[in-house]
């Protein structure tokens, strides 16, 4: 009886290990952006500091492991069998929606993901046992439901989605009204009070996020609670007169020490938070597990009230989860995709933007130009004269080739972060809640960000967008957590075949978000306008437009003969595919458009000139891809709408001009792929034959329309890919003349 048990244990016992994998990768973005935003320390100091933390907060974590035991429903209310059909559910979706939100680069949230996957499973698994028993109405599940913890977690979640957004742009503010943006000019004593005020909240919340969850807490619990006032202001005084000493003595900066300190607290916060996220669920099912098995009942007549009493978790058991969790955080790609994001959204300086606007944003950053409008009525000129002040940034004068070199954000900025963050949750961790240190610490970073004006005019609207995706994104991790756990839930208790199905699943599907999100990361090419560690230089310039060129003209080759042959065999799938990979080329080269202003800025003096050149290059690209996009939509709405087949004659003609076409793009990609320059003007020799060609095609389709053609919709469609075909020929034709220009004149210059 017991075998399926223990299978199912050895299964909860490999989820774990996975789950600690997917869930560092999108945690680490909690505790790793401040530091690794402003710069302020070397990234593998940075690692070994947060590594340091998530051990030591993985052994501090045993006294949150309850939440996964008795948090979210009544333990004496079901059989072991139904708590193990819950914590299968669990584990199996929690792994599963974490994965997706990693390989898209979002920040969720895992404490929000556990809470509300138990609570949908338990109620799945509830409704299956009421509907059982007659003697029980749907308004039962309440006994089962511990729906006054749920809704106090529920509740405390959504809080700090405010408060930690409206405290970390607070004191950002008066933060930046003290130190302003010159912060090293300030008096020693500013950093002091400062470094004193910091270290204090930091220290305060590592002792009480720490030793609350070790053995000997209750030994100074008395110490501790009955004297905190004065533990915190002698903790301020000691920590004040030592960061002067550190100032004026060894010459320290205070705040690089700050963000250290944070970065250690916020690490142990996420390990000692957030484990039971990972591993409470299995740990709690083993535990059941030891019960029953000594017991001699029956699976579904065991209750598991044993459940509710607290249990002291494995020591050895939370340094092995602690250990994974270390590696994976020196290891994951996926994390360090997770944290761009954040920092993205949070950077001072302008940059390309992952997001797009949206209606919500736009009005959003309206409403909000208009506050400000107002309150710049209502205060006094000198006020605001003051405060502006505070917020002028220094000129940093840089070489051009070390621009990439500067921080997202300063250091005033990062150290705010870290202790609003640190403080909340040490606040919340008191009170017992399993706080979500990813709500937190965005909403902490995003408050800070708009307090310190790096959301400007050029940029709001797309962070904001960033902002309302990724909270959009936890209220659907909270809904989809509830509504596959309980699905889950109910197919597993259908029959336990179901298990080794859903778990073959969830490696298919990991397996399959891992492919490709390597593919993504290679297709990713290098923003060259956003960090460079050179100068481009005339031949740079050459270099990187002629790889623009010939990847473009293979790429249109492609898609040029795939719509002639789908539109020949009246394919919709294959066209409405060709058209997916025509509008992601167009995103590509706007995207490029879009880097023009970081391409010229890192130019050098003596290469000025070439900015010209590379916009029109990128302006013929662009009329290239329209071309071919407007042929592709043209195509796939023809056959959409069920017209006609286009006549042979057309497709013949066409198929013709696509075969020069292809070897005449083909030449092109080669001569820019090989930089034979000097092969150009044969090539646009050959052009002009092509163009002709076309032409002809269009005098013999009003040839037919006069004679034996019947179906207008196929004239419509056949004149606008020829067209079409014309423009983007010309286009082309364009851009060789350009770049040919260009050749001869950069090699009379060297010359």
């Amino acid at each position: 009886m017991g075998d399926p048990y223990i299978l199912m244990l050895v299964a909860l016992a490999v989820l774990a290990i996975v789950d600690l994998v997917v869930g560092v990768s999108n945690d680490a973005v909690n505790f790793l952006n401040s530091a690794i935003g402003s710069k302020a320390i070397s990234i593998r100091n940075i690692m070994i500091i947060a590594s340091v933390g998530v051990f030591f907060g993985a052994v501090t974590s045993s006294g949150m492991m309850e939440v996964a035991r008795k948090g979210i429903f009544n333990p004496n209310m079901f059989m072991f069998q139904d708590i193990m059909f819950i914590f299968m559910a669990v584990m199996i979706t929690d792994i599963l929606l974490l994965d997706v939100f990693n390989t898209l680069g979002m920040p969720t949230s895992t404490t929000v993901s556990i809470v509300f996957e138990l609570l949908g499973a338990a109620v799945a698994i509830s409704l299956i046992k009421i509907s059982a028993n007659d003697n029980e109405t749907f308004s039962a599940i309440w006994n089962y439901i511990n729906h006054e913890t749920a809704s106090k977690i529920i509740f405390g979640i959504l809080l700090s989605v405010v408060v930690a957004f409206s405290v970390g742009a607070i004191v950002q503010f008066i933060s930046r009204l003290i130190y302003s943006f010159n912060f090293e000019k300030r008096a020693s004593y500013v950093s002091a009070i400062f470094g004193g005020f910091a270290i204090t909240a930091i220290t305060y919340f590592i002792i009480i996020k720490g030793m609350k969850g070790t053995p000997f807490y209750k030994d100074v619990k008395h110490i501790i609670e009955n004297n905190t006032l004065l533990i915190i202001a002698g903790s301020f005084a000691f920590w004040t007169l030592i960061s002067q000493l550190l100032i004026k003595v060894f010459k320290v900066n205070v705040l690089k020490l700050i963000i250290g300190v944070g970065t250690f607290s916020l690490a142990m916060a996420f390990s000692g938070n957030d484990l039971v996220n990972f591993i409470g669920v299995p740990i709690a099912a083993w535990n059941s597990y030891e019960a029953w098995s000594v017991s001699g009942v029956e699976a579904s007549g065991f209750s598991m009230e044993i459940l509710a009493e607290k249990v002291p978790s494995n020591v050895w058991l939370l340094l092995i989860a602690g250990g994974i969790m270390v590696v994976t955080l020196w290891t994951s790609s996926k994390a360090r995709n997770v944290i761009k994001t954040g920092i993205d959204l949070s950077r001072q300086g302008e940059g390309h933007e992952k997001f797009q606007p949206n209606p919500l944003s736009r009005v959003v950053v309206r409403a909000a130009m208009g506050v400000n409008a107002g309150l710049s009525y209502v205060l006094p000129k000198k006020t605001l004269v003051y405060v502006d002040s505070k917020f002028q940034k220094p000129v940093i004068e840089l070489p051009k080739d070390k621009t990439y070199e500067m921080p997202a954000f300063d250091l005033v900025r990062a150290s705010v972060n870290l202790i609003v963050a640190g403080i909340l949750i040490s606040i919340a961790t008191s009170m017992k809640l399993p706080l979500s240190t990813t709500y937190v610490t965005f909403m902490v970073a995003m408050g800070t960000s708009l307090a310190d004006r790096a959301w400007g005019r050029e940029s709001a609207v797309y962070r904001v967008a960033g902002v309302l995706n990724v909270v959009g994104g936890w209220f659907l991790t909270a809904i989809t957590a509830f509504i596959a756990a309980a699905i889950v839930a109910y197919l597993i208790s259908w029959h336990m075949f179901m298990i080794p199905v859903l778990l073959g699943l969830v490696a298919f599907l990991i397996v399959r978000n891992t492919l490709i999100h390597r593919k993504k990361s290679k297709e990713v090419k290098k923003q060259q306008y956003i960090e460079r560690a050179e100068l481009i230089t005339i031949n740079g310039v050459i270099e990187e437009s002629a790889d623009h060129i010939a990847e473009v003209a293979q790429r249109v080759n492609k898609l040029y003969t795939n719509v002639v042959n789908d539109l020949a065999n009246h394919d919709l799938n294959k066209l409405r595919k060709t058209d997916k990979h025509v509008a992601k080329l167009n995103d590509e080269i706007d995207d490029l458009k879009d880097g023009v202003f970081y391409f010229i800025k890192s130019l050098d003096d003596t290469s000025v000139q070439a900015s010209r050149f590379y916009i029109l290059v990128l302006g013929y690209l662009q009329d290239v891809a329209q071309s071919i996009s407007y042929i592709s939509r043209a195509s796939y709405k023809h056959v959409n709408n069920n017209h006609k087949n286009l006549k042979k004659g057309q497709l013949k003609d066409l198929k013709e001009i696509d075969n020069q076409l292809t070897d005449l793009l083909a030449k092109i990609s080669a001569a820019f792929e090989n930089r034979s320059f000097d092969d150009l003007n044969g090539i646009l020799i050959e052009k002009h034959k092509l163009l002709k060609d076309v032409s002809a095609s269009i005098e013999k389709q009003v040839s037919r329309i006069r004679t034996d053609e019947t179906s207008p919709k196929n004239t419509t469609l056949y004149f606008s890919v020829l067209l079409e075909t014309q423009d983007l020929i010309s286009a082309l034709m364009n851009l060789l003349q350009i770049y040919d220009e260009f050749h001869m004149s950069t090699k009379e210059i060297e010359e």
